[in-house]
């Protein structure tokens, strides 16, 4: 079953391994923890949809984007 896969997973992780999955090792992605075989994860943001910046990231969100799907703000569709 895959939640006792991740019960087992989360004994395993160091209190610095579990630390660093609170950060991410860039704007965009996650730690991965190589010696649990736990890959990194590709993160996006954006209030309107799935946005993700190309090359490197920014904090301030300067650069431009990948091609994005957009969806109404959750408060248009509350107001509609």
């Amino acid at each position: 079953m895959q939640t006792d896969r991740i019960k087992d997973l989360l004994k395993k992780l160091t209190l610095e391994e579990k630390a660093a999955l609170l950060g991410g090792k860039n704007e965009w992605e996650t730690h991965d923890i190589p010696r649990l075989g736990i890959p990194s994860v590709v993160c996006s943001d954006g209030p309107s949809g799935v946005r993700r910046q190309e090359g490197v990231g920014d904090h301030q969100g300067l650069n431009s984007s990948l091609p994005a799907t957009c969806f109404p703000r959750a408060a248009t569709v509350a107001n509609s």
